[in-house]
C-alpha cells in the first residue's frame, strides 16, 4: 500500500475511532443510569454526570499510561536487572558500573556544559532580536528568517552545519565557510573544528542555539508587546533612554516569559541528541547522556546500564518540569 494511502486511512480510523467511541458511549451512559424517568431519575443524571467527564477522558488517561507511565516503570525495572543474565535483580550494580565509567561522567560534563551555554545564549539572541526587529520596517520579515531554522529538523540542522565546518586538504578550495574565512584571514592550514577537544563541543551547542533563537524570538517578541505603551510613554516624558526603557520597565516586566523560555530550551538541552549522533557520534570528547544510553543500549545492548543512563535523564528534566507546572499555576491564579 502506498504510503500516502495508508497514513490517510490511519487518520480516517483514528478520527472515526474516536468519534464512535464518544458518540456511543454516551448513548450507553445515558441507557444505563437513564432509562426512562422515574422516582430515582434525578439521583440516576447525577451519577450520569459524575461519570460522563471521566468517559471522556478515559482515552487520554489510557494512552498517557500506555506511553507515558508504563515505560517510565520499564525502564526503572530494566535498570535494576541484568541483561546478561536472564533479567535477574542486580539492585543498583548497574548504577554503580555506570558511575565507574569515564565516558559517563565525561557525558555529564558535556551536558552540564550545554546546560550553561545554550538556554542562555539562545533566550540573550532571542530577546536581542525581538527587541530590534520590533523596531524596524522590515521586522516581520527578519523575524521570518530567524524563525526559519525551528522548521528544520535537527538532524537537517547538522548536516548543514557539517558542511559549514567542512575541512579540505591543505591548498584545496575550501567549502567550509568557517575554514574559508580562517583562511582568508590568514590562517596557516583548514582546522578539523570538530575534532578539537572541549572546543568542538561548543561548535556543537552553536546549531541548537541557532535553532532555539527563533523560538525564544517569537515567545519574548510577543511578551514584549504586551508591555503597556503608557508605561513606555510615560518613561520617556520622564527622559529615559532606550536602555534605561528596556533593561527597567521591559525586562522587569517579561521576566516571568523570560523565565519559561529558558526553562523550555533547557529540557530541550538535557535531551539532545540528534546533533552530536549526526555531527561526531559522540568522538572526540563530545559524549552527552542521551548519545552515552544509546550506546549503552542499542551498540553495546546492556540495557541495565542504558536504562539506568535513562533514568539520571529523567531524574534531571523532573525538577523543571515540575518548577514549570507550578510557575504555570501560580500564573493562572
Amino acid at each position: 500500500m502506498h504510503p500516502a494511502i495508508q497514513g490517510l486511512l490511519t487518520i480516517i480510523i483514528g478520527v472515526s475511532g474516536c468519534v464512535g467511541y464518544f458518540y456511543f458511549s454516551n448513548i450507553l451512559l445515558d441507557k444505563v443510569f437513564c432509562p426512562a424517568r422515574g422516582i430515582h431519575a434525578g439521583r440516576n443524571i447525577n451519577r450520569a454526570n459524575i461519570i460522563r467527564p471521566w468517559l471522556f477522558l478515559f482515552p487520554a488517561l489510557a494512552g498517557l499510561l500506555l506511553y507515558l507511565a508504563y515505560p517510565v516503570f520499564e525502564t526503572l525495572r530494566l535498570s535494576l536487572t541484568d541483561r546478561r543474565l536472564d533479567g535477574a535483580f542486580v539492585g543498583f550494580d548497574n548504577y554503580r558500573q555506570m558511575f565507574s565509567e569515564q565516558k559517563f561522567w565525561e557525558a555529564l560534563r558535556n551536558n552540564l556544559m550545554w546546560l550553561l551555554v545554550v538556554p542562555a545564549m539562545s533566550t540573550i539572541f532571542g530577546l536581542l532580536a525581538a527587541q530590534l526587529t520590533d523596531r524596524i520596517k522590515w521586522g516581520a520579515f527578519a523575524k521570518s528568517i530567524i524563525f526559519m531554522p525551528m522548521a528544520i529538523s535537527f538532524v537537517g540542522a547538522s548536516v548543514i552545519w557539517k558542511l559549514v565546518y567542512d575541512a579540505r586538504p591543505e591548498g584545496a578550495d575550501q567549502i567550509g565557510i568557517l575554514n574559508a574565512v580562517y583562511i582568508f584571514m590568514g590562517g596557516d592550514a583548514p582546522q578539523t573544528w570538530l575534532t578539537l577537544p572541549f572546543w568542538n563541543n561548543f561548535f556543537l551547542m552553536a546549531v541548537l542555539i541557532w535553532i532555539q533563537t527563533g523560538f525564544a524570538m517569537v515567545i519574548l517578541s510577543a511578551a514584549l508587546r504586551g508591555v503597556p505603551e503608557e508605561t513606555i510613554e510615560a518613561a520617556i516624558v520622564d527622559g529615559a533612554n532606550p536602555f534605561q526603557i528596556f533593561f527597567k520597565i521591559k525586562m522587569p516586566q517579561i521576566v516571568t516569559t523570560i523565565v519559561v523560555v529558558w526553562t523550555t530550551i533547557t529540557i530541550t538541552v538535557l535531551k539532545v541528541f540528534d546533533i552530536v549522533f549526526a555531527m561526531t557520534n559522540g568522538q572526540w570528547e563530545t559524549q552527552v547522556l542521551a548519545n552515552y544510553m544509546y550506546d549503552k543500549m542499542f551498540r553495546a545492548n546492556d540495557w541495565g546500564v542504558g536504562s539506568a543512563a535513562a533514568m539520571i535523564i529523567m531524574m534531571l528534566v523532573l525538577p523543571i518540569l515540575i518548577w514549570n507546572v507550578r510557575n504555570a499555576r501560580r500564573e493562572m491564579k
